[in-house]
């Protein structure tokens, strides 16, 4: 393997692990979401480890309706993600800080500034994981009675990215001088309003920020689905996808990058990143240890609720849990998420209670699992056999998963050369080899501008 082309990372931070019962697990931190100093742990970790960024999941809700599923978890616990990425970037210098924001249940303006914000203040590390929410629970949190429906999410999915976009391009590159002698602060010419009327936005602009340290923050997407792969190819620079088989995910990476390429785009500058849930042991026997006590930590509440949102939001608390899973209602909700359950449930011929096990652990994700040497070549495999560009960890249980993984792992991976020994640039773009997108007025000879 040469070093033209290196694994790319991302520390997946679930506070007390991957599994839903993790925070139960000995040496877990139970309350590890609303607990700084393990945020700062683990991305100080991670970036001594040369990870490319800490990505911070979330969703504007607690993760199921039924509070008394969710007393079985640790999940529903957790800070703000920009909130927490802020204070981490002022403790780390080089790894990229990725949070997720819904296009569905937040406003242009506002997040632009936000991410703008953050990328400022990291010196050019922000990324935002956009996402349409899955969770039909969001709703009533945003004076809406029902979630929208999948192709209307997309829909205004897309608009919302050519808004913020259009916000974060408003300020030209060096438009601030504070100039003394003058008495300007900034040259009017070099700033522009947007004036985006749309079915779903009408935003005048600009931004209350200068332009972005990267340009744009880098774009992260977590889709599977058709739409959800369109808007990938689009706009996205990072994809996040679950893939539990290599035949899998070859076709899924084949099919997103010639999509990029449909879209004239270069197919290295979007990423495929699938989630990898890691269990390490000194040996594969301890690691499957590992697994069997995470199993037994389990409630059955918690896990049949996850399933069920993962699924779309159906009720499987009525079905028998020792037989084959029924079929499924339509859902508005993760349509390629859905999917690659109702697959794995046909093909592997499990049970309900099987099922919802498997899912507590992966969420659908790849399971690697061994000792580090073994899972350094799982990961390789799919790396080398055309399956992804690198992978999202999310550790099983933490903080010793991930310190594990830094500590055996990735020294394994180096001697292979094939992940970075040292950061060679200071922003996120340079660390994933991503171009810095040019002011889309910079080159136009007549914009409207503020006026002086």
């Amino acid at each position: 393997m040469t070093a033209l082309r290196r694994m790319k990372l991302g520390a997946s931070f679930y506070p007390s692990g991957y599994h839903v019962a993790g925070w139960r697990y000995p040496g877990a931190v139970p309350d590890g979401g609303i607990n700084l100093a393990h945020h700062i742990e683990i991305a100080q970790g991670a970036e001594k480890a040369g990870f490319d960024f800490f990505f911070l999941a979330d969703i504007n809700a607690i993760w199921d309706p039924d509070i008394d599923a969710v007393s079985y978890t640790a999940w529903s616990a957790k800070f703000e993600p920009l909130t927490v990425l802020s204070a981490l970037a002022m403790v780390t210098s080089r790894i990229g800080l990725v949070a997720t924001a819904s296009t569905t249940y937040n406003d242009p303006f506002s997040l632009a500034r936000r991410f703008a914000s953050l990328d400022h203040i990291s010196g050019g590390r922000a990324a935002w994981n956009l996402v349409t929410s899955a969770t039909a629970s969001e709703a009533g949190n945003f004076s809406r009675d029902s979630h929208p429906d999948h192709g209307d999410r997309y829909a205004r999915a897309r608009e919302f990215v050519a808004v913020v976009t259009g916000l974060w391009d408003g300020w030209e590159d060096g438009a601030y001088g504070f100039d003394r002698d003058s008495g300007r602060c900034f040259d009017p010419s070099r700033v522009h309003r947007l004036n985006h009327r749309g079915p779903f936005f009408q935003v005048d602009g600009p931004l209350n920020i200068p332009r972005p340290v990267q340009g744009h923050p880098v774009m992260v997407q977590a889709g599977l689905s058709e739409a959800g792969r369109e808007l990938a190819a689009e706009t996205g620079e990072v994809l996040f996808t679950a893939q539990p088989t290599l035949d899998g995910a070859k076709a899924f990476y084949r099919d997103v990058k010639a999509r990029v390429a449909r879209h004239g785009r270069h197919p290295d500058h979007l990423s495929v990143m699938p989630g990898a849930v890691t269990v390490i042991g000194e040996t594969r026997s301890q690691a499957e240890d590992r697994i069997a006590a995470l199993d037994g930590l389990l409630h059955p509440k918690p896990g049949l609720a996850f399933m069920s949102g993962l699924i779309g939001d159906t009720d499987l608390s009525r079905f028998p849990l020792d037989e084959p899973l029924p079929p499924l209602p339509k859902t508005e909700g993760p349509k390629g998420r859905q999917q690659l359950v109702v697959e794995r449930a046909r093909i592997e011929g499990k049970t309900l209670r099987q099922l919802y096990q498997s899912i507590a652990l992966t969420s659908s994700h790849r399971l690697v699992y061994g000792s580090p040497v073994e899972v350094a070549d799982q990961l390789e495999e799919w790396f080398v056999e055309g399956g992804c560009d690198g992978y999202n960890i999310a550790p099983a249980y933490a903080p010793e998963g991930f310190t594990d993984f830094f500590r055996a792992v990735v020294p394994e991976l180096q001697r292979r050369d094939l992940v970075r020994t040292r950061f060679e640039g200071t922003t996120l773009r340079e660390h994933l080899g991503l171009p810095r997108p040019p002011s889309r007025y910079a080159a136009a000879p007549v914009q409207e501008k503020i006026a002086s």
